[in-house]
């Protein structure tokens, strides 16, 4: 499967912070990747030309997110952006040519539960300690993963 991820540049702090978080709750995925802003999720190889293509178009400057807010949605906890949330959507936009049928929120996954009841006790403690974590994002990169590996395709530096 491919996917395309931007990756946030963060303060040491709020770094740390974030990766702890999904060490701790992510288990499972915190093992193959740091915390990252997925915009084509699981994407069939044949599209690799496709997505390499379209990631060589991107227009777009480096641009600033502040994350502001803890969502939970059914087991799943996420930190989401207010600012940067528009510049991430767009590059969703232009990257999957019929998007979902789900409308893009653009987040950063925190954590898998057992009970919705544990992922809202995490979220209101993480609002209190980590709140608000600001970031840049200046790259995407399209990745393959195989079982439990995950390999970096090619790298672009938003800067044109």
């Amino acid at each position: 499967m491919l996917y395309v991820v931007a990756w946030p540049l963060l303060a040491g702090a709020d770094d740390t912070a974030l990766r702890r978080l999904r060490a701790q709750y992510h288990p499972k995925e915190a093992d193959l990747i740091g915390p990252h802003f997925t915009l084509v999720f699981g994407a069939k190889t044949d599209r690799e030309a496709d997505l390499r293509t379209a990631l060589d178009g991107v227009r777009r400057r480096p641009f600033w997110f502040m994350i502001d807010r803890i969502a939970r949605h059914d087991l799943y906890l996420f930190a989401e952006p207010s600012d940067g949330a528009a510049e991430l959507t767009e590059l969703y936009e232009t990257l999957n040519a019929a998007p979902a049928g789900e409308p893009f929120e653009p987040h950063i996954t925190l954590g898998v539960f057992g009970t919705a009841p544990d992922a809202e006790k995490v979220a209101r403690i993480v609002e209190r300690q980590h709140l608000p974590i600001r970031g840049r994002v200046e790259e995407l990169a399209l990745l393959r993963r195989s079982g439990d590996r995950l390999d970096t395709l090619v790298t672009v530096p938003l800067s044109r």
